[in-house]
């Protein structure tokens, strides 16, 4: 099992929307930078743990714990002309883009906010602290999950 983080602006879509969905299984799609995408589609697999980060908002940070519930599959928001997702050069025989399923796991009682993740040593080497790391999906060690689950969650 891996662990990953994954980023989602909570106003298009949250931890408690995730939470609300049915079966609270949603799909993780919209990912359009080639980096993230080959995570997705060459290291997550089902089972892998996902810290549920959000992003570009007043406070970002760590709100909860989700689950990898599927295989990489097409993201078929690549092919909807009317989503905001739609990649006029993604082609359904040969996708560009992949999506996995998520399946809500837990919410934090609170935020551990990026001030805090940046502040603690601890987590000095973690991608999401890495100077210019922007990626909506990345790879988090066993060390610096469990640290963050047992220490800075609690």
């Amino acid at each position: 099992m891996a662990y990953w983080l994954m980023k989602s602006e909570p106003d298009e879509f949250s931890i408690d929307d995730l939470q609300q969905c049915e079966n609270q299984t949603e799909p993780w799609e919209g990912i359009r930078n080639y980096q993230a995408r080959n995570f997705l589609r060459d290291a997550v697999k089902v089972g892998d743990t996902v810290l549920f980060y959000h992003s570009s908002c007043k406070v970002p940070g760590i709100v909860g714990l989700a689950t990898v519930s599927s295989e990489p599959y097409p993201d078929q928001s690549a092919f909807d002309n009317e989503s905001s997702y739609y990649d006029p050069k993604s082609d359904i025989e040969n996708p560009r883009w992949v999506a996995v399923d998520l399946t809500y796991r837990q919410t934090f009682k609170q935020i551990i906010t990026l001030k805090t993740l940046k502040a603690d040593p601890h987590l000095a080497d973690m991608v999401l602290v890495s100077k210019g790391t922007r990626l909506s999906v990345q790879p988090v060690t066993e060390a610096e999950f469990q640290y963050i689950v047992s220490v800075l969650a609690s």
